[in-house]
């Protein structure tokens, strides 16, 4: 018999983890558990799985090493496949007196936890992830207090709680804000010396993991053959330390920018951090990483706009995303504000598409699990929307292709950001643009058979067509609103047979996206 059964779940990856506070080595255990559900729920990138599991793997060693009792279960070493079924098998055994966990990164998940308690008659301590720098109660009380849920009011407020970039009271360079610095394309001649990718040696548990996922998850998308993520907390470290040195101060003016170069890593990498993924599965804390930008700002003289807008996507963003989906869950789940219904294309997963901007994110998404924010918003995103994809089907691919993807930065960022299906809810209004958009950001464009600037015919691009038609569509409700008032203008000037040809000709698309 136990005291407490401390659970650990695949994205609680610290020895900080709030559950092991008081843990009595002589008379608590930890358990973890690998089960086929966690990768099956969604058909989840070999890649995801792997990440997940070797770092799991690591992380229990560590745990071993610092002299916790762990169970852990591994897969294909027992008959359980659904998380729920570990627990209630170790608590019959052991029959503990309580079970202890930090909060879930995923609604379901402390379904889940809630069901086995009830089932097992055990008591369910569910304790603050401090991981977070505004706790699950703090951000309902600044949403109730809040006119609206806008991110940059949120994100003040954390700047002078943290005091993060600040001077007493005033923001560093006098401007909360540098966004509009951070825009920048590379112009016809791409992006220059661009940092190499980072490489982690794969190890033999990683390898062993490899073999694992080959076996069980063989018919999965991705490859792992392109794998370089860190799996335990000092490649985590590593990783930021390269960050900083030679990413950050270039990070900011090129990070909407996207570009297909050479098959080398660093063209789908560019400036960006990669630190996602560590941080999600806590082997880093925000705390560390935003005092290591900081204070290279600091030594360094580094760009304001680099810092402020790195610092802005780990203490704004990201906390605010957390905040947002734990105040909205489950109806977030189930948002469809256009009713759109339509199948996710066959493409999504195999990239073979003939728009090449779909065709190079995808590519690189099923290489690597990986692709920027403006890759995800304004390509796979913004053509879920305007193709009329079912919401929930383009959030389960979303969960089940990058390697850093949990629920609670998934889905909001995908329902509330790419489709609009929460009508608005912490956006001001969809994030929607022609095909000139990406030809502005990118070279995608560039040998492309469609042309970003034709609108209707064999050669107009998709984008282009389904964004005209989106706004013919919704013309009425966007013309009230005024940070939409604008594009639908170009609506108004245009002829009742322009709106009817571009009509017919998006409907001829709608029905045959999987031939695009």
């Amino acid at each position: 018999m136990i005291r407490h059964l401390v659970i650990v779940l695949g994205d609680q990856l610290t020895l900080d983890n709030p559950a092991l506070e008081g843990f009595d080595v002589a008379c608590d255990q930890v358990v973890m558990a690998e089960v086929i559900g966690e990768g099956a729920h969604v058909w989840s990138h070999k890649a995801r799985i792997a990440l997940f599991l070797s770092a799991m793997r690591h992380f229990a060693e560590s745990l071993k090493t610092s002299g916790f009792p762990v169970a852990y279960y591994p897969l294909g070493e027992h008959r359980y496949t659904e998380l729920q079924e570990v627990w209630s098998h170790h608590i019959k055994q052991h029959a503990p007196q309580k079970m202890i966990v930090c909060e879930p990164g995923e609604y379901r998940v402390l379904q889940l936890l809630k069901t086995c308690a009830e089932n097992t008659n055990i008591p369910l301590i569910v304790r603050d992830d401090t991981h977070f720098m505004c706790s699950q109660a703090n951000f309902k009380r600044w949403a109730g207090q809040s006119k609206s849920l806008r991110m940059e009011f949120f994100y003040r407020n954390m700047r002078q709680e943290h005091q993060v970039l600040m001077q007493g009271t005033q923001p560093i360079g006098g401007d909360w804000n540098y966004d509009h610095e951070n825009r920048k394309t590379f112009g016809k001649h791409g992006p220059q010396s661009v940092p190499l990718a980072p490489v982690f040696e794969i190890d033999a548990i990683t390898h062993e993991v490899f073999a694992d996922v080959e076996h069980h998850f063989a018919e999965h998308p991705g490859t792992l053959a392109h794998f370089c993520w860190p799996v335990t907390r000092n490649q985590a470290l590593t990783l930021l330390d390269v960050f900083i040195q030679y990413k950050l101060a270039d990070f900011g003016a090129h990070q909407d920018a996207m570009w297909q170069g050479s098959e080398q890593p660093q063209y789908a990498f560019l400036w960006h951090s990669l630190l996602a993924s560590s941080l999600n599965l806590k082997l880093l804390n925000p705390r560390e990483v935003i005092q290591a930008a900081e204070q290279a700002y600091h030594a360094y003289q580094l760009p304001l706009a680099s810092v402020e807008g790195f610092i802005r996507q780990i203490l704004g963003w990201r906390e605010f995303i957390r905040g947002v989906y734990w105040l909205d869950m489950p109806a977030m789940a189930e948002g469809n504000h256009y009713k759109h219904q339509r199948n996710l294309p066959i493409w999504y997963w195999t990239a073979n598409t003939h728009m090449n901007c779909m065709r190079q994110t995808i590519t690189q998404t099923m290489q690597y699990g990986y692709a920027h924010h403006i890759q995800r918003l304004m390509v796979t995103g913004m053509f879920g929307l305007l193709a009329e994809i079912a919401p929930k089907q383009i959030e389960a691919w979303y969960l089940a292709v990058y390697v850093d993807a949990v629920e609670w930065v998934e889905l909001p960022n995908v329902a509330g950001m790419a489709l609009h299906a929460n009508g608005g809810r912490f956006t001001s209004k969809p994030y929607v643009a022609s095909g000139a958009y990406i030809q502005r950001m990118s070279n995608y464009c560039q040998g492309c058979r469609y042309k970003p600037d034709i609108k209707t015919g064999a050669q107009a691009c998709p984008v282009t067509t389904l964004y005209w038609h989106f706004l013919i569509k919704h013309c009425q409700d966007f013309a009230h609103h005024p940070r939409t008032a604008l594009m639908v203008k170009h609506v108004d000037k245009m002829s009742q047979e322009q709106r009817n040809a571009i009509t017919d000709y998006a409907q001829g698309l709608l029905a045959r996206l999987d031939n695009l």
